[in-house]
């Protein structure tokens, strides 16, 4: 469980946000890395009852989704929350304003993979969520060259940090951005869903 917000305990929280439908072992090893390389007490999974940007076609329950991403998640280190719902927004930049509204006195990081970061800047109010929490983007399968020549890769380049702060990078004033080298898990929801379908492939 996350803490009840106006919690009083100073913790580095990453969050990653997303559909997780399904969640799998990539969203598991970047957290995982995150955890060690940001120095951060926790991960919180931010399951979206709808991303904007996507279909409800093929989307399942957010309880299912939920219980599946804990099952996936299975490490002291990660929390799975459906504040978001909670929140009641849509936006991840209102999510992550109110998120630091209800915990003061805790430092956030916003995780990304690479395969994001190559349509941010497609998101409501992208350079205002580079403006509310530092943000680290992990490696992703054939995205990562490719992320950082986007418009939004371009535009936070002049607030990159070295590799070698990763460790610093919570307790930065935003803006802040660090391109985090992990390991490299080819598996994505889509693929997965893909393969669920009779005759998929991947």
């Amino acid at each position: 469980m996350i803490p009840i917000p106006g919690s009083r305990q100073h913790l580095r929280i990453g969050l990653l946000g997303g559909s997780f439908n399904p969640a799998h072992m990539a969203h598991r090893e970047i957290s995982l890395t995150a955890l060690h390389r940001l120095e951060l007490d926790q991960v919180w999974w931010l399951v979206s009852p709808q991303n904007p940007l996507k279909s409800r076609r093929g989307m399942a329950s957010l309880a299912q989704r939920l219980k599946q991403a804990e099952t996936v998640a299975d490490h002291p280190g990660i929390q799975v929350t459906d504040i978001e719902q909670r929140l009641g927004t849509r936006y991840t930049a209102d999510t992550l304003d109110r998120i630091r509204l209800h915990y003061p006195n805790m430092r956030f990081v916003w995780l990304m993979g690479a395969d994001n970061l190559a349509q941010f800047h497609r998101w409501h109010h992208w350079r205002g969520i580079a403006r509310i929490m530092p943000i680290a983007v992990l490696d992703r399968p054939g995205f990562n060259l490719m992320a950082a020549r986007t418009p939004a890769g371009q535009w936070l380049s002049r607030y990159r940090i070295a590799q070698h702060d990763a460790g610093t990078l919570a307790d930065l004033v935003p803006p802040a951005f660090l391109l985090l080298k992990s390991k490299l898990n080819p598996l994505s929801a889509t693929a997965i869903r893909a393969q669920r379908k009779p005759g998929g492939r991947v």
